[in-house]
């Protein structure tokens, strides 16, 4: 009967604990849009939409190109951060381009918006359809600093 009482004490011992933990954890308030610029780029990027898919637009002094979709923007959670890429359309036959931002894990807490300092980078991707040519580096890099704000929105 001891025994009983003291595993029953235990339990909601633990239970009573673990309450301010589960409640602290569903009050983080976690981005879903995230509105960057750096030098003559500008990156607007949304977790989710009205019609419930990721949006990225990403302008240039060339062009302002618009994603939707996970077809479209690729989203892979790393230690990093969250890489969320987007394919460039070719300029080139022999060249293809991706941007990809890196998002670092932000906790607006009771705010709903964060300054962020962040990274995008511009891969440049070279084959050759002659399987001669394709050796030695392949791609290269083109980092960005971004600067903006993440906001927790409602959609």
């Amino acid at each position: 009967m001891q025994t009983r009482n003291l595993i029953g004490s235990f339990t909601l011992g633990m239970l009573l604990t673990a309450i301010p933990v589960l409640s602290a954890k569903a009050s983080k308030a976690v981005p879903n849009l995230y509105q960057l610029q750096g030098k003559n780029v500008s990156i607007t990027y949304s977790t989710t939409s009205f019609g419930g898919k990721p949006l990225l637009t990403y302008k240039n002094k060339q062009q302002v190109l618009s994603f939707q979709g996970n077809e479209q923007i690729r989203s892979v959670e790393t230690e990093i951060g969250t890489l969320v890429t987007v394919t460039i359309p070719k300029t080139v036959d022999t060249v293809n381009t991706s941007f990809t931002l890196v998002l670092p894990r932000i906790n607006l807490r009771k705010s709903n918006s964060a300054p962020v300092e962040t990274k995008g980078i511009t891969t440049t991707n070279y084959f050759s359809v002659n399987p001669k040519f394709n050796q030695g580096q392949r791609q290269t890099y083109t980092i960005i600093n971004l600067t903006g704000t993440a906001q927790a929105v409602a959609f």
